[in-house]
């Protein structure tokens, strides 16, 4: 299995995650343009029953069925992937920019000792390897990045690529856990539990987020109105985030989330270019702003100059009266 590029997944709710799809659909995109083979990787509880699932997208699936326990998620597939990795020789490894994703991917480049190339918003084949394409300086540069030698690390981020399915399931091979060193424990000093949406905001198919023109924590009431309305999720920008405004989880931008709703509905946002990278891939961009020159009327589909305060619980009491309730 030398040479092969491997789509490293997660599983949540007992499914591949649609990070996991996409970098599946990627490390096929990649496979065929570089006479390599690709295969997805998923490892951890219910593994086999949500590669089932994984296959769809195409390349052959080693799935590894792996309790955790009480330790950390990322530790436990982690190791059972630099074991596999050790013993199948692939040379390039696909890693989701999500929370997990980025701890496997620093514990697989220490075990592993390969270099890694990190955000990436877009792959594709180069030469004898792939190439990154990252923004950099909040977004106003973009780079070209090529991993030296012949292994390496790449850490995609969401929506990269749109995760299709395959004329042709992949196979589906199940392995047994390689008996491990385990990794040295962490040592957890303090827990902090936020509440959040029923679906993350990278899975939500409708997003209604906020900007400092919400002008305070209140404000948000009107967007969440219109998110719960839509049967969507509250996004917001650095800035109100930064401000104590609203939680980190709901952040979308440059140094957040990267998000692909089917519609996304910015209210008092300007759109600054470290917003757009995180949000610029949406199906349906509706903007609402009192100035009509902002940013990011250049790049919505709809530009609603006006008051948000008047406009948003307008929109919810339509949407709401047109469901009947």
């Amino acid at each position: 299995m030398a040479g092969e590029i491997w789509a490293v997944g997660e599983i949540a709710d007992g499914q591949p995650t649609r990070l996991t799809r996409e970098l599946a659909t990627l490390a096929a995109g990649l496979a065929a343009a570089s006479g390599r083979t690709a295969r997805s990787v998923l490892v951890g509880a219910g593994a086999s029953a949500a590669a089932e699932s994984l296959a769809a997208h195409g390349p052959d699936v080693l799935a590894v069925d792996v309790d955790a326990g009480d330790r950390p998620v990322a530790a436990a597939i982690a190791e059972q992937i630099a074991a596999l990795a050790r013993d199948r020789q692939p040379s390039f490894l696909l890693v989701g920019a999500s929370n997990d994703g980025r701890d496997v991917a620093g514990m697989l480049q220490a075990m592993l000792d390969w270099g890694a190339l990190v955000n990436a918003a877009g792959v594709r084949w180069q030469g004898d390897g792939p190439q990154a394409e990252m923004s950099v300086f909040g977004g106003r540069l973009v780079t070209q990045s090529h991993l030296a030698g012949d292994h390496g690390i790449v850490i995609v981020r969401p929506s990269a690529v749109a995760a299709e399915e395959a004329a042709q399931p992949g196979a589906i091979e199940r392995v047994g856990a390689a008996a491990v060193e385990p990794l040295p424990a962490v040592r957890v000093v303090d827990r902090i539990s936020e509440a959040s949406a029923v679906v993350s905001i990278e899975e939500a198919p409708i997003i209604v987020a906020g900007g400092r023109g919400v002008g305070g924590p209140d404000g948000f009431a009107v967007v969440e109105e219109l998110a719960e309305a839509l049967g969507g999720v509250v996004g917001a920008t650095r800035a109100v985030v930064d401000a104590g405004w609203i939680g980190y989880a709901h952040q979308i931008g440059q140094t957040g989330k990267t998000v692909k709703p089917s519609l996304y509905v910015a209210a008092g946002i300007s759109g600054a270019i470290q917003h757009k990278v995180g949000m610029q891939t949406s199906g349906t961009i509706v903007a609402i702003n009192r100035d009509p020159d902002a940013p990011i009327g250049e790049f919505a589909d709809l530009m609603v100059v006006g008051d948000l305060f008047e406009i948003l619980p307008r929109v919810s009491a339509a949407v709401r009266a047109r469901r009947g309730g």
